[in-house]
C-alpha cells in the first residue's frame, strides 16, 4: 500500500514537469500565443517544487565559497607576515653589510652595536645601546654610522652605554670646512641641528660646505664626516654671523651604530 501510493506521487511529479513540454511540442492546435501561456502557467508547480532544492543548493555553495575565502584570508595575511619579515631581514642586512664596509675603511678597532633604548622625550638627544664594560667601550669614545658621526659614549656599565648625540646641546667637536680648511666647533641644539662656532669672522664658509672631523679632535679620527651647512644667521646681541649645520646622519632612524675602541 505504501508503495503504491509512493508511486502515485512520483507519477503526479512526472506529469506536472510533462505538461510544459505537451502545450510546447504536442499536436493538438492551439496558437501559439496561448500554447505559450498555458505552458507558463503549467511551469509553475514544476517551479514551485524545484524551488527549494534550488535555495539549499545555493545555501551549500556559500558556505563552501564562504569557507574558501576564509582560509584564503589566513593564507593572504600569513604571506603579508612573512614578506614583512623578509623586508625587514633585507634592510638589517643592508645596514649590517654598510657597517661592515665602514669597519674596513678604519685603521682603527672598532665594535658594532644595537640601539635599545631611546628617550622618547629627548629622541635626538641620546640613547642606550648593548655594548659595555666588557666589550671593551669606555667613556669618550666615538660612535659613528656609515653617513657619519653620531655623537660619543658618555656613561658606560658591564653591557650597556649611552651615547650622547651630535644634536645635542652638551656635545661638541673640534671641525673643519672641508673645502676652506677653516677650523672651528660644531655644537648641538635643542632643535636637531648644530651650528658652528669660534671661527674667525673673514672665514671662507658657504652654504653647502661639508664640516668634517679635524685632527684637534680628542674623541674622534680626522676627515669623518659631521655634516652640511644650510644656512648663516646672525646673533641677534653681536650681530656675529654663525652657521647652521645639518647633521648627515639621520639620527631618529638609526638603529645599528659603530664604536671606535682605539
Amino acid at each position: 500500500m505504501f508503495r503504491f501510493k509512493k508511486n502515485h506521487k512520483y507519477l503526479a511529479y512526472l506529469v506536472i514537469l510533462f505538461i510544459p513540454l505537451f502545450f510546447l511540442f504536442g499536436k493538438i492546435s492551439f496558437p501559439a500565443s496561448l500554447q505559450f501561456k498555458l505552458a507558463g502557467l503549467a511551469a509553475w508547480p514544476a517551479k514551485v517544487i524545484i524551488f527549494p532544492f534550488e535555495e539549499f543548493k545555493k545555501i551549500v555553495s556559500y558556505r563552501q565559497t564562504y569557507r574558501v575565502i576564509q582560509e584564503q584570508k589566513k593564507q593572504i595575511e600569513s604571506l603579508k607576515t612573512k614578506l614583512i619579515t623578509l623586508e625587514e631581514f633585507k634592510f638589517e642586512n643592508v645596514r649590517f653589510r654598510n657597517l661592515l664596509d665602514l669597519k674596513r675603511k678604519f685603521n682603527y678597532s672598532s665594535i658594532a652595536a644595537h640601539i635599545i633604548v631611546r628617550n622618547p622625550s629627548y629622541w635626538n638627544s641620546s640613547f642606550i645601546i648593548d655594548k659595555g664594560r666588557v666589550d671593551g667601550v669606555k667613556p669618550g669614545q666615538a660612535v659613528v654610522a656609515p653617513l657619519g658621526i653620531v655623537g660619543k659614549i658618555t656613561q658606560v656599565s658591564s653591557h650597556r652605554s649611552k651615547v650622547i648625540l651630535l644634536a645635542d646641546p652638551q656635545f661638541s667637536v673640534a671641525c673643519m670646512v672641508q673645502r676652506s680648511r677653516e677650523n672651528a666647533l660644531v655644537s648641538g641644539t635643542l632643535q636637531g641641528v648644530c651650528r658652528l662656532r669660534y671661527f674667525n669672522e673673514a672665514a671662507d664658509i658657504k652654504v653647502g660646505d661639508k664640516v668634517v672631523t679635524s685632527s684637534l679632535s680628542l674623541s674622534f679620527p680626522p676627515g669623518l664626516l659631521i655634516g652640511e651647512i644650510t644656512r648663516g644667521e646672525k646673533t641677534p646681541r653681536s650681530q656675529s654671523l654663525n652657521y647652521v649645520v645639518e647633521p648627515a646622519v639621520s639620527l631618529s632612524q638609526l638603529e645599528e651604530v659603530l664604536i671606535i675602541l682605539k
